[in-house]
């Protein structure tokens, strides 16, 4: 990868993060490495419950205990460079590590939006085919759809990056963000390569609006469903079974649809960050928040886990 004005060899990029004063690089610091050690202890908790507490043997607790390690998974690609960067004085990240990062992040991410929308699906089987729900949502069918859901998802921005990771980076090598994002990456390529930016924005849309609009799908039958129950009682179970996982989608998807939707997010480095922040930082470190306080099993797994 070349520079033009002086033909000298790109070897890595420059993640500015969030620049200031070194006292508060520390705090920052500090802050997300608490933020990272919570968020790693909180999905760990759930897996553990899942694994070691018989009655969560059933499928809507399995893609639960996967989701959790799927977010351990989300943070991991992005927190530890992120909490180097803080100590850094040149905040230099190598051409493949930048590339591995966008990667594993984009294809993570992929995959929880996939995962969104079977965890949906199995809520979807429970509610509106109750009686039919064991024999549809077997075992090998949920491993299946776990399965799909981690292949599908690190295949699905593939090609792109593979694309870019080819392209000639020219000038600056500075990247204002704290991780190696298609946007910024492609401002820095010598040429404009349209195809490559129209194709990583519709798989960008695809993979957002697709299980979205399945989701959604999904509860409006859950919905429809839920109002024929009879007693007031039963409507509150039902719903109770879905409000964990729908908090969830609306915290994930509202965060990342002002990321790329809002027109003004494309402009604004600083709303960027903060944004893709929350998406990717603080919904892992508060999903099992969710999880464990609405759902009395979760609770009491993790009460007894814990030994209290």
């Amino acid at each position: 990868m070349k520079i033009a004005s002086n033909s000298s060899t790109i070897t890595g990029f420059i993640l500015l993060g969030f620049p200031g004063p070194r006292e508060g690089q520390v705090l920052l610091f500090v802050l997300f490495s608490v933020v990272y050690l919570l968020t790693l202890m909180g999905n760990c908790s759930i897996i553990c419950a899942v694994r070691w507490d018989q009655r969560l043997h059933i499928p809507m607790y399995i893609l639960l205990a996967n989701f959790s390690f799927l977010e351990i998974c989300y943070v991991t690609s992005t927190v530890p460079n992120m909490l180097a960067n803080f100590l850094s004085d040149t905040k230099v990240i190598s051409f493949s590590g930048c590339f591995l990062q966008f990667y594993f992040f984009f294809s993570l991410g992929s995959t929880e939006c996939f995962f969104l929308a079977i965890m949906a699906f199995d809520r979807h089987l429970a509610i509106c085919r109750p009686l039919h729900y064991p024999t549809l949502m077997t075992g090998h069918l949920c491993t299946n759809l776990i399965v799909s859901c981690w292949v599908l998802g690190f295949l699905w921005f593939l090609i792109p990056i593979i694309d870019i990771s080819q392209m000639s980076f020219c000038g600056s090598r500075i990247i204002d963000h704290f991780l190696c994002d298609p946007g910024p990456l492609l401002a820095l390529t010598c040429s404009r390569a349209l195809v490559i930016e129209l194709t990583s924005s519709t798989l960008s849309s695809l993979v957002l609006f697709i299980p979205f609009l399945f989701i959604m799908v999904s509860y409006a039958l859950v919905l429809r469903a839920v109002l024929r129950v009879p007693s007031a009682a039963g409507r509150r179970k039902a719903f109770s079974t879905c409000g964990s996982h729908l908090a969830v989608v609306s915290l994930f998807y509202g965060s990342v649809m002002v990321m790329y939707v809002s027109p003004t997010s494309e402009h604004k480095a600083g709303m960027q960050k903060i944004v893709t922040l929350f998406y990717s930082v603080i919904t892992p470190l508060i999903n099992p928040i969710i999880y464990s306080l609405r759902n009395k099993d979760m609770k009491h797994a993790i009460k007894k886990l814990l030994g209290t």
